[in-house]
């Protein structure tokens, strides 16, 4: 068993997420999912959100979604069918559109409802599909069962927190669902990491909503931080990646550190479970 577990290279999936919208959650899926190809990962991301945003951030029009993820988890439709490459080498996208927003109707009844995304990634990687070394889940703002799906499919949460007020209060909630569907759904599921978002470093609440978080949450508090930075809000319009919009802006460095990072807990938490 021990062996399985070792292989190289095996695929992390992390959902990106926190019920408070606006706080750069499809952001940080996006640019992440970049600045890990761009270090050389195999990077897939799922556009789980109604609203479609990772889909437009990454160039993919609305009117060549032909297979979206609602296929996916309504229709049984495969991972490998409906990953389109973006404009990233090694990046590529499920892509979601409006008819996400039925969801909760269309599957009320169906079998495995709540691990539709589960059972999709469980045969990616088979002859002749594309194997990646890690899959970023893009949620919606809400619980609902899309998040639900999302949580149950995922190996990790990667929690995006703006550095503002009311950052800890909705974060609070956040590890209630998480816990939640620990105890229901997927019992592995883990806090894979904290990331600060939106942080001005002129802005004094910006410093002190950082500390109260790593004095909270530890070493589970990436040290990458990113930063407030008009290139990042600007990238998405042009159906860009901000590193590809312009990659020696303070916002892309800081996703690159992020990337680093990230590969590098990975590495490190497969070296402790082969030992």
């Amino acid at each position: 068993m021990a062996a399985n577990r070792s292989a190289p290279k095996p695929t992390r999936v992390l959902a990106v997420s926190n019920q408070k919208g606006g706080v750069g959650k499809t952001t940080t899926a996006i640019n992440l999912g970049t600045a890990l190809a761009a270090i050389g990962e195999k990077v897939l991301i799922v556009d789980m959100d109604p609203q479609g945003n990772a889909s437009t951030g990454l160039g993919v029009p609305r009117e060549t979604r032909r297979i979206t993820i609602y296929d996916v988890v309504v229709d049984g439709r495969s991972i490998n069918d409906a990953a389109v490459k973006t404009a990233v080498p090694g990046l590529d996208i499920v892509p979601a559109d409006a008819d996400m927003s039925g969801v909760e109707i269309e599957l009320s009844q169906a079998d495995r409802r709540s691990f539709r995304l589960r059972d999709a990634l469980a045969s990616h990687g088979e002859a002749g599909q594309t194997r990646y070394d890690y899959v970023l889940i893009d949620c919606p703002p809400s619980l609902n069962l899309l998040t639900l799906n999302a949580m149950s499919a995922a190996d990790g949460v990667l929690v995006p927190l703006q550095c503002e007020f009311f950052a800890l209060e909705g974060l609070s909630q956040l590890m209630k669902t998480i816990e939640m569907v620990r105890q229901s759904l997927n019992p592995s599921l883990e806090i894979q990491g904290l990331v600060l978002t939106m942080y001005d470093r002129r802005n004094a609440l910006s410093g002190q909503v950082a500390a109260d978080v790593r004095s909270h949450f530890g070493d589970k508090v990436y040290d990458a931080v990113i930063p407030r930075n008009v290139r990042v809000s600007e990238a998405p319009s042009f159906g860009k990646p901000v590193l590809i919009y312009d990659l020696k802006c303070t916002g892309s460095q800081a996703y690159l550190r992020l990337a680093k990072e990230v590969v590098g807990r990975e590495r490190r938490r497969r070296q402790q479970l082969a030992a």
